[in-house]
């Protein structure tokens, strides 16, 4: 590596890090853009954990307490909808034309797809504090230790910057802030059809052949794992590879709509 090479590369650091300070700076100015990513997170366990209590009584259910397997399920949703709401500093971008003296700038184009994917990554730690500490105040259990812990943290992180990259693709696809709603919609098609609820050897029918072939399963298994017993390779690096995968194509895809609007 030349040294001409590794200055370019510091540059794109500084440069990239401004950038995402700038979108966390959005947060600090509008903090109520913040509330969804609290509040969700508290509904989503409270529900969940009130309507299907009664399950864990069910013969080959893998944990006495709901919350256990649930709480994973809530991460998740909650994480993916900060995701998305992370994209929407794109659709300001789009709107306000900032994005064109960004175009004009003398910056790699793949730093104006990465900032809004770093406070992607920033925003999925605030719903996944939440689910934790109210999953534990539900007298939540933890044999994964804090290896367990870091693996509800990855998981969120990596949903979130999944459906981050999506949600950019689509707002470039689109134009305009719209498009976030089409997110949402998929993100609901994908997790529900998964083993959010309750494990696949319960589900009867179609449900349980689709939530076998579903990324989410593995994102899930990866989230839960801590949950329910010590953390293993074999649980974790399916979920690892779902969120390689899925960052992989949607942030290609944003990087090559992103094209659309340069020059």
């Amino acid at each position: 590596m030349t040294a001409t090479s590794s200055l370019s590369r510091v540059a794109s650091l500084a440069v990239l890090a401004q950038l995402v300070r700038r979108t966390l700076l959005r947060i600090v100015r509008m903090p109520t853009i913040l509330i969804p990513t609290i509040v969700m997170p508290a509904f989503f366990v409270v529900s969940f954990t009130g309507s299907f209590s009664g399950i864990t009584r069910v013969e080959g259910y893998p944990t006495d307490n709901i919350v256990n397997w649930v709480a994973a399920f809530a991460l998740l949703q909650s994480a993916a909808f900060a995701g998305i709401g992370s994209s929407a500093a794109l659709a300001a971008d789009l709107e306000s034309r900032f994005l064109d003296r960004l175009l004009v700038s003398p910056i790699r184009r793949p730093l104006i797809v990465m900032a809004p994917l770093g406070q992607a990554v920033v925003r999925s730690w605030i719903p996944s504090t939440v689910v934790l500490l109210i999953a534990w105040a539900q007298d939540a259990s933890m044999p994964g230790g804090v290896l367990g812990v870091i693996m509800a943290y990855v998981g969120g992180m990596g949903i979130a910057v999944i459906t981050g990259s999506l949600g950019l693709t689509v707002i470039l696809l689109i134009g305009n802030i719209r498009g976030m709603a089409i997110v949402q919609i998929l993100v609901f098609a994908l997790l529900f059809p998964s083993t959010g609820q309750v494990p696949i050897p319960l589900m009867d029918g179609w449900l349980a052949g689709v939530a076998r072939v579903n990324p989410a399963t593995d994102l899930l298994a990866l989230t839960r794992q801590g949950f329910l017993g010590p953390v293993t390779w074999g649980q974790t690096w399916p979920g690892l590879l779902v969120v390689s995968i899925g960052i992989g194509v949607f942030a290609t895809t944003a990087r090559l709509q992103l094209r659309r609007y340069d020059g």
